[in-house]
């Protein structure tokens, strides 16, 4: 679970255009994976998918 391939991950659409403050996400069946873009060598962290949404739901809740 802790190995992603490569052509997993993606630039994660909250990362500004500008660049310098991206970061990069997988969605694999069962767990979703980020991690930062200009880091990469630091690793990732992984969730199981029902607790990520939940985690970005209770994100975007407290943002409003």
């Amino acid at each position: 679970m802790n190995e992603i391939p490569p052509g997993i991950w993606r630039k994660s659409s909250y990362s500004g255009s500008q660049g310098g403050n991206c970061v990069e996400v997988a969605d694999t069946p069962g767990f979703s994976a980020v991690r930062d873009t200009q880091n990469r060598q630091a690793g990732h962290i992984v969730a199981p998918s029902a607790q990520w949404a939940a985690l970005v739901a209770a994100v975007k809740v407290s943002a409003l």
